[in-house]
């Protein structure tokens, strides 16, 4: 952290939610969605994130670097049987 970024979502601790505390909630999330199908999750940019890193398999702290511009869309799938990201800002 910085004085000209004073609290970050990817470094902040005690400020509501921890990152653990959002990827666990992402976790749960994605353990509802049924396999077979399409599913439609809409949230905010860092949640899209984090989850997306989750799904993927990775630290919840790989969404600092999947930048997420706003009204955009990411497609989560798969390719050979392995979590993929499939579209990004679309």
């Amino acid at each position: 952290m910085s004085a000209e970024r004073p609290w970050c979502i990817w470094e902040a601790g005690g400020l509501g939610e921890t990152l653990d505390d959002v990827a666990e909630r992402t976790r749960r999330v994605l353990a509802k969605v049924p396999a077979d199908g399409d599913t439609c999750l809409v949230a905010h940019g860092h949640v899209l994130r984090i989850l997306t890193a989750v799904f993927l398999g990775q630290a919840p702290r790989l969404g600092q670097h999947l930048v997420l511009d706003a009204a955009a869309i990411g497609v989560l799938g798969s390719e050979h049987d392995w979590p993929a990201l499939t579209g990004w800002n679309r």
